[in-house]
């Protein structure tokens, strides 16, 4: 029976030796990497664990199961995981990890504080200044976005080579990364029989516990010269004191270190000099031309300049909450002391990441709320309290809620700016509609945009169904507006007797003058530039500002990308919306979809049919849409009439297409994503999402909601070609769960936040060290400091150091 501490050692070796090789499922003797991970997760752990806890011990099973078909940087991220739930899991239950005879090596201290008065060096520094960077290697830094000494210093390594711990001969592991230091018995110095460019220094060393055989590997004509080899030679002889640190293997001589580094020592008292021995190694992500070498001994010498940095960050908030000061946190990020420095460091730099995006937002929207004050809206609430009565249905308790903030919003001195999420189906534009009426009834108007014209239109539509039982007018402008229509919304507006209007990017013509915008309303807020948003809200004297989204964000997501807003949420669905039944289907099923497409569509039902649109194949994706129509018209389903829609087709053709669809003309649309928001037809059952794995969760989450919206029962089939375990596993999740939320979390978890909801283009910063997955803690804590500075000083005034930081950053970013 395995005992405790060396299974926990046998899972360390494992994670360091794959490591260590890149990446790159290493096999070993009886399994690959990946499947000895997964069968060790695939039992319940050797230690009571938390139900939590072990769920997580299970998944990582799974995870494994599917590394072969991971990234290089999934492959790493999933490593770190593991490694920081192994560590935790070791803490919290104690666990007695014994390493014979653990000693640290006696380093020497790599920033020598004396030197920092000679060494003249500043943040703002071009590399090329540094005279050991070679004019070659500034363009290949360049290549990698480093132009100064900052840049540099706050290029974070991707991974670490632990050879900070000590070990006798007899004690060392296979798998295990050490430094040994010891005396040399024997030394060889030759060119390869088998390779005439490879040379070979072989050295037998020895300390008081055994001895071991190691090889140093030398490639290249120049190290073949018998008088270079003799001489090294003589650098090795007999009882000379070396420390070298490598990963342990076994060869057909036994363990040995493969390839180790190698440092002469005077006596086993003497400080180890080299960079890289004896210390936890940084390795970086480079480019070729640049090794990890070179770049650790350019970050030594720069890293001298850390030291003058002063920290922006008050030593009472760093006490209070433990926060590693900056130039430590640069110096043990790149060179740590020990694992714990190194813990401590990421620490500090990951709530640096999040806490100057906070302050900025913070800053600015404690800005605007000084200076934006309009006059509060006092209505008599005559209109909302009618439209409640003409309400077919009750309102849910949190469209309630939403509604009560939004209003109390409505009647401050200050300008609302707040976002109102909610899931597919949710009844955001009746909360919206609550919000019109309250400002309508105070004798302002309002302005509702969205990205498309059938968003637009299914807007302008609900609306107006509402708006005639309560005697208001309201407009509709698209670019299929007619010119006379067009010149007589123009005129009411003016007048301010058109109180709302409903349109696309229409509405931030120069044409388009209001008497009097109280609140802009703006659908699908993500799908605008800044630019855009910016000019309708300039039409008027600070209006309120209502933005919606169909697409849950997570929490962590919105604090980072909405950080300026108000969020509401509508987080439940009215009681009469149906689960949507969901299936994944691999592509030979497919004829199950079908079966079940003409037997609704007998029973006077509709359904659609997807296929995904990528930009970059736009062309290839329209045609294959086009091709599929046909083969499904001629072949599948010849007896029902059956509708296309895609991105080319113009304005007027859409709206007719889908009128028709509307009116059951057509019984099933065949369409590219443009129908992924906007488009409500009650009648419609089935939603069949081709090659479903080229689209992100929350983009088929938000197809899926084109159909359950009637009492009829309503299917989704999610097809794809691929029977790999991840994408099965993904797509698994919308069968699972109905909640957008919960959908939009895992979406984050699997893709990250740089593909989803376009969020590259909404000016999220591409973050050195935090994860919105795994470090929501110190983002919560790092919004908690932003928020008491920026209550105390808006302006920052008192803290002059973080004003200067976050104007720099704002720069950059």
């Amino acid at each position: 029976m395995i005992s405790k501490s060396s299974y926990w050692v046998c899972l360390d070796k494992a994670l360091s030796i794959e490591v260590e090789r890149g990446f790159i499922n290493t096999q070993g003797e009886q399994y690959q990497f990946s499947e000895y991970l997964c069968l060790n997760f695939g039992e319940l752990p050797p230690i009571k664990t938390s139900n939590n806890q072990r769920q997580r011990w299970l998944k990582f099973a799974s995870q494994y199961a599917i590394y072969p078909k991971l990234t290089l940087s999934q492959r790493r991220q999933l490593i770190v995981q593991t490694r920081q739930f192994l560590h935790n899991l070791k803490q919290d239950f104690k666990i007695p990890v014994k390493h014979p005879h653990p000693k640290q090596p006696k380093t020497s201290n790599l920033i020598d504080i004396k030197s920092i008065l000679r060494y003249e060096l500043n943040l703002e520094q071009h590399l090329s200044t540094v005279k050991e960077i070679s004019f070659r290697k500034i363009g290949l830094l360049q290549k990698i976005g480093l132009d100064t000494v900052r840049d540099l210093l706050f290029y974070y390594p991707r991974d670490y080579i632990n050879y900070a711990r000590q070990v006798t001969i007899s004690n060392i592991k296979e798998g295990e990364t050490v430094t040994i230091v010891g005396r040399v018995k024997k030394c060889n110095f030759f060119t390869s029989s088998k390779n005439k460019k490879l040379s070979i220094l072989e050295l037998v060393l020895q300390d008081h516990t055994g001895e071991i055989r190691l090889n140093r590997f030398f490639s290249g004509n120049r190290f073949t010269n018998k008088g270079w080899q003799e001489k090294q030679k003589k650098n090795y002889i007999r009882s000379t004191i070396i420390a070298v640190s490598g990963l342990v293997k076994q060869n057909r001589y036994g363990l040995t270190l493969d390839n180790p580094e190698m440092e002469i020592l005077d006596n086993f008292n003497t400080s180890i000099e080299s960079l890289n021995i004896a210390r936890i190694l940084p390795v970086y992500s480079l480019t070729e031309g640049i090794d990890n070498s070179f770049f650790r001994k350019i970050i030594i010498i720069n890293l001298k300049s850390a030291q003058t940095i002063l920290d922006p960050l008050p030593i009472s908030l760093k006490s209070k909450y433990d926060l590693m000061d900056l130039k430590d946190a640069l110096i043990n990020i790149h060179f740590p002391k020990s694992l714990d420095f190194l813990e401590r460091a990421r620490r500090r730099l990951i709530f640096d990441d999040f806490f100057y995006l906070q302050l900025g937002f913070l800053k600015r929207r404690q800005e605007r709320k000084r200076l934006q004050n309009i006059n509060s809206f006092t209505p008599n609430k005559y209109l909302t309290h009618q439209f409640n009565k003409v309400l077919p249905f009750q309102l849910t308790k949190s469209q309630k809620r939403v509604i009560n903030e939004i209003i109390k919003d409505l009647e401050s001195l200050q300008s609302m700016n707040r976002l109102l999420q909610g899931d597919v189906g949710s009844g955001k534009t009746i909360v919206a509609i609550f919000a019109i009426l309250t400002v309508v009834e105070s004798g302002y108007q309002v302005a509702l945009m969205a990205p498309t014209e059938v968003l637009a239109e299914q807007h302008y539509k609900k609306i107006i169904l509402y708006f005639n039982q309560l005697c208001l007018s309201a407009e509709l402008l698209t670019g299929s507006t007619k010119k006379s229509k067009r010149h007589e919304i123009y005129r009411q507006l003016i007048t301010g007797e058109l109180p709302l209007l409903v349109g696309t990017h229409a509405l931030i013509q120069e044409q388009i003058k209001f008497k009097k915008l109280g609140l802009v309303v703006i659908d699908e807020q993500h799908k605008f530039g800044v630019e855009q948003r910016n000019k309708l809200l300039n039409k008027g004297k600070y209006p309120h500002v209502l933005s919606m989204t169909a697409t849950p964000i997570p929490r962590t997501l919105a604090l980072t990308l909405h950080g300026d807003l108000d969020i509401s949420q509508i987080d439940e669905l009215p009681p009469e919306r149906k689960a949507i039944e969901t299936k994944v289907l691999i592509g030979s099923q497919k004829q199950r979809a079908y079966d079940l497409i003409k037997k609704e569509v007998s029973q006077g039902r509709q359904a659609y049919i997807v296929f995904p649109m990528i930009e970059e194949s736009e062309k290839l994706d329209i045609k294959a849409a086009i091709e599929e129509h046909k083969k499904l018209s001629e072949e599948i389903f010849p007896i029902f009439n059956i509708g296309l829609l895609h991105g080319r087709i113009n304005p007027l053709e859409k709206n007719k297409v889908l009128n028709d669809f509307r009116e059951n003309r057509y019984q099933i649309m065949v369409s590219t994503t443009v129908i992924e928001v906007g488009v409500d037809i009650p009648n419609a059952t089935v939603m069949l999402i081709e090659n479903a794995e080229r689209f992100g969760l929350s983009q088929l989450h938000q197809l899926r909601g084109r159909v359950g919206r009637s009492s009829f029962k309503s299917y989704c089939f999610l097809i794809t070609s691929s029977k790999t375990p991840n994408i099965l596993q993904k797509l698994g999740v919308l069968e699972q769960s109905q909640d957008g939320f919960f959908i939009s979390e895992m979406d984050l978890k699997l893709r990250g936040p740089g593909t989803i909801l376009g969020t590259r283009q909404s000016g999220l910063p591409d973050f050195a060290l935090a994860s919105l997955t795994d470090n929501k803690e110190i983002l919560e804590l790092s919004k908690l400091i932003a928020e008491r500075i920026i209550l105390s000083d808006v302006k920052l005034n008192s803290f002059p150091l973080l004003k200067g930081e976050l104007e720099y950053r704002s720069i950059r970013l």
